[in-house]
C-alpha cells in the first residue's frame, strides 16, 4: 500500500483529502486475496484529480454502478501490487461503510476472525 501510496502522492499532494488503506488486505490477520483496495477522499474537485490519476496511467472506468464511488484501472503498473482504486467524495456513503467496517475489524478481534472464517467457506463454496 505504501508504495502506491507514495507513486500517488507525487501528482495528488494537495489535492486530495487522504488516501485510504481499505478492504481485506488493510485488517491484519484477516484473509485476503492479493488485492489492494484503496480510497482517494477528495472534496468535490472530481475532475482535476480525475486529470492527475490520468497524467500517471490510470484510465477512468465511470461509477460501475455504484454513485459515488469512481473507479479507475491501469495497463502497465508491474512495479506496484495489483491494486483497485477508486475516489470517493468526503460525504460518500461507500467511502463511510468502507472506513468504517475497516476501523471495525481492526479494532474487534473476535469478529474478525469470524469475518475471515466466513470469507473462507464462502471462497469454497463459489470459486
Amino acid at each position: 500500500f505504501k508504495s502506491i501510496k507514495n507513486e500517488l502522492l507525487t501528482v495528488l499532494s494537495g489535492k486530495i483529502i487522504s488516501i485510504e488503506h481499505v478492504g481485506s488486505t488493510s485488517v491484519e490477520g484477516l484473509c485476503a486475496k492479493p488485492i489492494i483496495d484503496i480510497d482517494i477522499v477528495i472534496d468535490k474537485n472530481f475532475e482535476e484529480v480525475k486529470g492527475l490519476l490520468e497524467s500517471i496511467g490510470y484510465i477512468y472506468e465511470g461509477d460501475l454502478g455504484i454513485h459515488g464511488r469512481e473507479a479507475f484501472r491501469y495497463i502497465n503498473k508491474p512495479h506496484l501490487m495489483i491494486h483497485h482504486l477508486y475516489v470517493c467524495n468526503k460525504d460518500n456513503e461507500e467511502l463511510y461503510r468502507h472506513i468504517t467496517f475497516r476501523d471495525y475489524l481492526r479494532n474487534h478481534k473476535k469478529e474478525r476472525d469470524t469475518y475471515g472464517e466466513i470469507k473462507k467457506k464462502m471462497a469454497l463454496k463459489y470459486h
